[in-house]
């Protein structure tokens, strides 16, 4: 999928439980998906995901005043990803991609069959509007605040 194409729907579960639908969110916010490997490599977590994980929570309440949602999503089983959330506090849900169909549809499988590393924006109208292959983890939640806030700032702009 390339920015400018139109974000394919999906319905995953979340580690509270819940169904996520994409389109539910349609004309109501914008989408932050970030796909990652996995919560635990080896049975540590990996320093990369709490990385990230830290780097998006510090701009979590900028990302929301966008009118934004976010997601991550990997491979990992909703259990695990409940244990992960609860483990970190972390706000905002992860969804579990078990049967790989949406990682393999949005940002394909590395040779060990795990997500690859890549965050999606998609507009309140559906469409990629930005995707981040090469992440740096650190500042990660600031860039997705930035591209949120100028796309917010477009979009009203359009109204």
């Amino acid at each position: 999928m390339q920015e400018g194409d139109t974000a394919l729907d999906f319905e995953i579960t979340a580690n509270n439980g819940e169904k996520v639908r994409l389109s539910n969110f349609k004309d109501k916010k914008n989408v932050v998906l970030c796909f990652y490997p996995k919560n635990h490599l080896f049975m540590c977590p990996s320093k990369k995901v709490f990385n990230m994980a830290q780097s998006v929570i510090s701009a979590y309440a900028d990302i929301l005043k966008t009118d934004s949602i976010l997601f991550a999503v990997s491979v990992d089983t909703v259990d695990d990803q409940a244990s992960f959330v609860a483990q970190y506090n972390i706000p905002y849900l992860h969804l579990s991609d078990t049967s790989k169909d949406v990682c393999k549809k949005y940002v394909g499988l590395n040779v060990v069959g795990l997500a690859k590393r890549s965050t999606f924006i998609i507009g309140k109208n559906g469409i990629v509007r930005k995707i981040f292959h090469n992440i740096d983890v650190k500042s990660h939640g600031k860039q997705i605040a930035q591209v949120l806030s100028e796309l917010n700032q477009s979009q009203n702009q359009n109204h």
